[in-house]
């Protein structure tokens, strides 16, 4: 199967509850060669509504993250770990996060990136554990952001969300010499 049935798949998905409430399920997009993907938590308000990654509040971040570090969207592959909007922007129960992964493994299978760069606690604790590395207690989870991990087939380099930075805008050079790191695997 290839990335045009599997996003036919996600546009039509009815495997949990969010299927009820959702706009539009998000498919990944980007460079279908990308040797690093982005995989954020779930779409937001505008995401669900336009069915594109990251062209909210979020994505302006996102965008001035990525050109403070050199890098252009065109270089990556970006995906949520869950396809529909979260209502009211809870966090995702962990049988929608069971439904959803599917969807997610099979993109990085057929993307096969070198390295993955999972955005946020969710996305991050969903790909550590699912390669078997250890999860920080939620107080320290932070200590893991801008680390780089050897995973069973790639490596794995945990970073903010953007939306971090909405919230505390003094994070955002923390956040540039984190998401600077995303060149070695795009330039190599």
């Amino acid at each position: 199967m290839g990335i045009e049935a599997l996003n036919k798949e996600i546009r039509t998905c009815i495997r949990c509850r969010l299927a009820e409430t959702r706009g539009k399920a998000l498919c990944g997009e980007g460079n279908l060669q990308a040797r690093l993907i982005l995989i954020a938590q779930a779409p937001g308000e505008n995401e669900d509504r336009e069915g594109r990654m990251f062209i909210g509040p979020s994505g302006k971040v996102l965008d001035e993250l990525l050109r403070r570090v050199g890098v252009d969207r065109g270089e990556v592959y970006m995906t949520n770990l869950v396809k529909c909007f979260l209502p009211r922007y809870r966090k995702p129960k962990r049988d929608e996060i069971e439904s959803c992964s599917r969807y997610l493994d099979r993109e990085i299978e057929l993307i096969g990136p070198k390295a993955l760069a999972p955005l946020g606690y969710h996305a991050t604790r969903y790909i550590l554990e699912k390669h078997g590395l250890p999860i920080p207690p939620k107080a320290d989870f932070r200590s893991v952001y801008g680390k780089v991990f050897e995973g069973d087939e790639r490596q794995i380099l945990p970073l903010q969300h953007p939306a971090a930075a909405l919230y505390d805008p003094s994070i955002m050079n923390v956040m540039v010499e984190n998401y600077a790191r995303i060149k070695v695997w795009i330039r190599q």
